[in-house]
């Protein structure tokens, strides 16, 4: 096992400002990268920090089998899981790399806040910086975590210390998430949360196999509005435009891509889904993914010092 405990990022917290209006782009093309060692790559650890798109540094994990994820550290969000030099991940082509916008696509986090509400839409953590805390190799599977904690521009929306540990897993034909949310507050604070994970798909072919027998929100035609329901398909697909939320989903589903592969995606602890498809309204990119969102619709309340985990596990035959 080799472990990396230090990565060094020259990222000034004073390029996040509490004030959106004002916030200017937080990285420049002259900045200084991760060091790994005191190099910028360190092929041996499998672990490579690039400049990505908008001048955004992100993180390459390339495992000795072959797979492969990248991840911006703006917004803690993975953009791309490789198997067999196929991206099984969906970053929409209308997407913006500039340090202010969350990044559309791939697993974007929605913390503390899912949907709309009291803040900002999908909460802040989509739209701040994480840092690099610790990375292994363990016999050619990698994993990274990642920290967020609070900030002057979080405590301007949402006025709580908090710290969330987002631990990526890449193994051969598996990609596994950990987020750990900690109270680091001297009083108690709720939350909900999401992984809002794009998936590439032929959306006319596309299907989730689980949900029958869950009480659904389905949030179509009115979103303000949603009608209860209880899915009866052993099969559901995506023939129109698509927001329903399933509560108390199972712990494992099966997507069908409709391009010829099966995305097993388990859960331990996050207990409800979402599926979303925009169809017209995203008339650009809608054919080409869908939406299977692990999420805590229900609010999380943390007492000072306690914690919630929860465990994505994406897997593919």
């Amino acid at each position: 096992m080799v472990t990396l405990s230090s990565l060094t990022w020259s990222v000034s917290p004073s390029l996040i400002s509490p004030n959106k209006s004002r916030r200017v782009n937080r990285y420049s093309a002259g900045m200084s990268f991760a060091s790994i060692g005191g190099t910028k790559e360190n092929p041996c650890l499998g672990v490579k920090v690039a400049e990505g798109q908008g001048n955004l540094p992100k993180v390459i994990l390339t495992s000795s089998h072959g797979s492969e994820a990248e991840l911006y550290l703006f917004g803690g969000c993975v953009t791309s899981w490789k198997v067999a030099n196929k991206d099984l991940l969906f970053v929409r082509p209308d997407a913006v790399f500039n340090g202010q916008k969350p990044i559309s696509g791939g697993i974007p986090h929605c913390f503390p806040q899912f949907g709309p509400g009291a803040i900002q839409q999908h909460g802040f953590a989509r739209n701040m910086n994480w840092s690099v805390v610790n990375s292994e190799n363990v016999e050619g599977n990698l994993t990274i975590t990642l920290e967020l904690k609070d900030g002057p521009y979080s405590r301007s929306m949402w006025d709580y210390a908090f710290q969330a540990l987002y631990k990526v897993t890449l193994d051969k034909k598996t990609l596994s998430t950990e987020l750990r949310v900690t109270n680091t507050d001297q009083k108690p604070f709720s939350f909900t949360t999401a992984l809002h994970t794009y998936f590439s798909a032929s959306v006319s072919g596309a299907s989730v196999r689980g949900f029958k027998g869950c009480k659904t929100l389905n949030k179509d035609p009115d979103p303000k509005n949603p009608i209860e329901g209880k899915e009866e398909r052993d099969i559901v697909t995506f023939p129109g435009f698509v927001d329903c939320i399933y509560l108390d989903a199972p712990n494992e589903l099966q997507l069908d891509n409709g391009l010829g592969d099966i995305i097993s995606i388990k859960n331990t602890n996050w207990t409800d889904t979402v599926l979303w498809n925009p169809h017209l309204t995203m008339e650009a990119s809608y054919k080409d993914f869908v939406c299977v969102e692990n999420a805590k619709i229900g609010q999380v309340r943390l007492e000072p010092e306690q914690s919630w985990t929860a465990v994505q596990h994406l897997g593919v035959a």
